[in-house]
């Protein structure tokens, strides 16, 4: 049974910075497409980050929004996913998903999805 769990969310002010993890167990991240998603009150959830391996190569996508600003990164050790979001901006409040693929295309579609974590709420006010 895969089981993923999402932590670190919170409320920061604008400009600041947050880490969410997504501890994973089930399925070996390392070779897994994982991504991360968000959903704000009365709008569909949207693509934020994803990695994905391809042989030795790993590739990363950033929705852009949040290029330059968000960060995905794994610890294969640990099992686990994150994103640091940095220049936090009150457009990027939200609830936060963390998932895992079991496809290779089309990763920035949620519908690729297979497993989902229960969501962290990031707030983002003065």
């Amino acid at each position: 049974q895969v089981q993923l769990v999402e932590s670190g969310g919170g409320l920061v002010q604008p400009g600041g910075s947050l880490r969410l993890s997504c501890a994973v167990s089930g399925r070996t991240i390392s070779s897994t497409t994982m991504g991360w998603f968000r959903q704000a009150p009365g709008k569909e959830r949207e693509f934020v980050a994803t990695m994905s391996r391809s042989g030795i190569t790993t590739y990363y996508q950033y929705a852009a929004s949040v290029k330059g600003r968000f960060t995905i990164s794994r610890d294969n050790a640990q099992n686990t996913l994150y994103l640091q979001m940095n220049s936090l901006k009150p457009e990027d409040t939200a609830v936060y998903y963390c998932a895992a693929s079991r496809s290779i295309s089309n990763i920035r579609n949620p519908n690729e999805y297979d497993y989902w974590g229960q969501g962290t709420q990031v707030s983002v006010s003065s």
